[in-house]
């Protein structure tokens, strides 16, 4: 049996010390040079100049590091419902306590222990009261949280860290155990070179201190983000499910209409020519407001008989509305809040499915409290939703061309021209319905809906509504989701039923085969 090899072995370490003996005295003969021709002290001080420098640097280097990464940080999503809010926040503050010491990357479980944890978090702030939340997670969307935090992280870690296309996994652990032999011959090095150039080495030992400390800074930095950011994007996609906002399927909610949209469309022979859900624009205020005035006036043509009676609109009506700088519009008429018709639970259920809201009030009917009190019906509705964001709401002042002088109607009016009585009347109305009905002054739209003397529509009153489109489209995505979420919950129980009736109808096939071996 072969004697094993010494750990240990003085006679390869007296080659060592012979083959770096010729660089260690190279340095020492070169300090004493420099001392003999009193180069010394300018020596020194270009090498802690050099020091400094490049200290200051690599500091430099991890800050810019630290906004690149920081530019890279998961944001919250606008389209969560308001409830969302307070559970971002607590994945913000499980984010913040990850650090490198307790979630070591060579240890392969903390990816799995950390995304359980982040999951954790999230699940008991929709389910306070289970014991155990997360069992309440189906194992396909589970599997599809994994899946798209995975793939967001590694886009940002193929686009922020260096060579992370080339490292492989094996070039990482290979790296860790060369590290320490690595680390031994390189103090066994520093300890010969202070004894033949203590100078020299203590300086170098200083200099060496301060790069270390720079770059596991800047590593631990890295390492840092890297927690964070697959905490932050674990606890995204955990909140986009808990929150409705996550569906199993893959294509854009909006590209097709919803069922409820397509009943819709049908009414006014529209579906063939609905390619995406149209956003959904709801006209509401009292009778004789000019509710019906106002979808003439956005077709630019007559669409509709105009309210001559508290009782003209019987029921929700709609219009396919198609101007340049809107998607697909559905518009929707809708009986007088103060007619017999008016069914308060009907305009709940209407509003519950608008994108965007247009109350029309007339500016010379300064009884407005059954227009405040139906708004604030509408809002107390909206609020009681957490899990939806509210729908745009617009005010249209009409029928300012009735205010006094009667007799005068010159637009254009600027309201700020405090010479013109005609403006003057019509920023006090504004100011006055603004404060009637507790909306800001800015979104109530002065407009006349007379026919022949249709005035702010295409101009203030479409630029509002362009405005507050990226808000509108917000809502309608979340409704799309909804929408979406239901369907796909029959289909896949559709599936799934029909999956295990062929399972049971091949069950006596497959036992019969096992019996047979």
């Amino acid at each position: 049996m072969k004697t094993p090899l010494p750990r240990f072995d003085p006679l390869r370490l007296l080659v060592f010390i012979l083959m770096v003996l010729p660089v260690l005295a190279l340095l020492g003969f070169g300090v004493i040079w420099l001392w003999q021709s009193g180069n010394l002290q300018v020596w020194l001080i270009a090498m802690v100049l050099c020091g400094v420098l490049g200290y200051g640097l690599q500091q430099w280097l991890v800050r810019r590091e630290r906004r690149l990464l920081a530019d890279a940080a998961t944001e919250p999503n606008p389209d969560w419902p308001p409830s969302a809010d307070v559970v971002w926040q607590k994945v913000e503050a499980l984010a913040v306590t990850c650090s490198p010491e307790d979630w070591p990357l060579e240890d392969g479980t903390w990816m799995l222990e950390l995304g359980q944890k982040a999951l954790e978090t999230v699940a008991h702030c929709y389910h306070p009261n289970v014991e155990k939340p997360l069992l309440e997670l189906t194992v396909p969307h589970t599997l599809l949280i994994i899946e798209r935090a995975s793939r967001d992280l590694r886009q940002d870690v193929a686009e922020k860290i260096p060579f992370s296309n080339r490292l492989t996994i094996g070039d990482l652990f290979r790296m860790q155990r060369w590290k320490t032999k690595a680390e031994q011959i390189v103090n066994i090095y520093r300890a010969g070179s202070i004894i033949f150039n203590p100078i020299n080495t203590l300086l170098s030992e200083a200099w060496r201190y301060l790069r270390a400390r720079s770059f596991d800074e800047a590593r631990n930095e890295l390492h840092r983000w890297f927690l964070r950011a697959y905490v932050c994007k674990v606890g995204y996609y955990a909140i986009d499910l808990y929150s409705g906002r996550l569906p199993l399927g893959d294509g854009e909610p909006t590209a097709s209409p919803t069922p409820l949209s397509k009943a819709d469309l049908t009414q006014v022979e529209e579906t063939a020519r609905a390619v995406v859900e149209p956003l959904r624009i709801l006209i509401l205020g009292r009778s004789n407001a000019g509710k019906s005035s106002l979808v003439n006036a956005l077709f630019g043509e007559l669409a509709t008989t105009a309210d001559v009676l508290p009782d003209t609109t019987r029921a929700l009506k709609p219009f396919v509305l198609s101007r340049e700088g809107l998607a697909q519009v559905l518009i929707f008429d809708s009986p007088g809040c103060d007619s017999p018709l008016f069914d308060s639970q009907q305009m709940l259920t209407a509003a519950g499915n608008a994108d965007l809201v247009l109350w029309v009030s007339p500016v010379n009917r300064p009884d407005r409290q059954i227009e405040r009190d139906c708004l604030d019906a509408l809002r107390a509705f909206q609020a009681a939703r957490m899990d939806r964001h509210p729908p745009p709401l617009l005010i249209v002042a009409s029928h300012i061309d009735r205010l006094r002088p009667v007799n005068e109607w010159q637009p254009p009016y600027d309201l700020t021209d405090q010479q013109n009585s005609k403006a003057v009347n019509i920023n006090a109305a504004v100011r006055a319905i603004a404060a009637d009905l507790a909306v800001p002054v800015e979104r109530v739209i002065p407009v006349c809906l007379l026919d022949g003397k249709v005035y702010n529509v295409d101009d203030t009153l479409w630029a509002a509504i362009l405005d507050h489109q990226e808000e509108a489209l917000r809502v309608r995505l979340m409704r799309c989701l909804d929408a979406r979420k239901r369907a796909e919950d029959w289909v896949m129980l559709r599936r799934q039923m029909a999956g295990a009736g062929r399972f049971l109808r091949n069950l006596p096939e497959m036992l019969g085969k096992r019996a047979e071996r």
